[in-house]
């Protein structure tokens, strides 16, 4: 899902670098005020994760590629403004340091992973977790239907950061959806394994690092402000 240099059109570099700016100033400003010590470790244990799982590309053809995102998890274990930072501090490395993603492509790859897959997972997973069983279950279910679709949603935007707002032109739409969504169906279902697993294994062994807490505790009244 990284977009290159090149495959997208001035304004649309500097209207997505504009709210993947303003995003990532207003996740450090919550930060600094919410961040607790203890939580740090999960922090960078997480980015960590995030980075190497983004290093696994799949070629997508139209100069894309496709991987697993982190948005989902990096939400769901840090809350909404930590995973917009931590993932636009991953795509900033993979941009300089790795040339995975293109520099006048930052601000789209950050609003692609760190605000709809990020922000945007956070939002969906408590309207989840507020409908579903208040159980261990429940929190699982709603983690897997979380990662998958941000992937998805993530993919239909890229999709159209490329074609509307970028060099394939907004008559190849087709082609690319059905490439770019097709794709990211079955990475998003992979996505959504691995993302349960990792977030049961926190649940298990420290839920209280976590924003979203104890996954058998009831969520009115008992979760973490974020």
């Amino acid at each position: 899902m990284h977009i290159p240099d090149g495959f997208i059109s001035a304004p649309t570099a500097l209207a997505t670098g504009a709210v993947s700016a303003g995003a990532v100033a207003y996740a450090l400003k919550m930060g600094r005020e919410r961040l607790e010590d203890r939580q740090v470790p999960l922090v960078g244990v997480t980015a960590a994760f995030v980075f190497a799982v983004q290093m696994l590309n799949f070629p997508v053809g139209l100069g894309t590629s496709g991987h697993l995102v982190g948005g989902a998890l990096a939400a769901i274990l840090l809350g909404p403004w930590m995973a917009c930072l931590v993932l636009a501090v991953v795509l900033l490395v993979q941009a300089i340091g790795f040339a995975d993603g293109g520099i006048t492509a930052l601000g789209a790859n950050i609003a692609l992973m760190g605000v709809v897959a990020g922000i945007g997972g956070s939002t969906l997973f408590r309207a989840l977790i507020a409908a579903l069983p208040r159980s261990r279950g429940g929190f699982l279910t709603a983690t897997a239907i979380t990662s998958w679709l941000t992937v998805m949603v993530a993919s239909v935007v890229c999709t159209l950061f490329i074609t509307y707002g970028g060099v394939f032109g907004g008559d190849q739409i087709g082609t690319v959806l059905l490439t770019m969504v097709g794709l990211h169906a079955l990475i998003g279902a992979g996505e959504a394994l691995i993302t349960v697993a990792a977030v049961a294994a926190v649940t298990a062994a420290r839920p209280d690092l976590m924003v979203n807490g104890d996954p058998l505790r009831p969520v009115t009244g008992r979760m973490v402000s974020v």
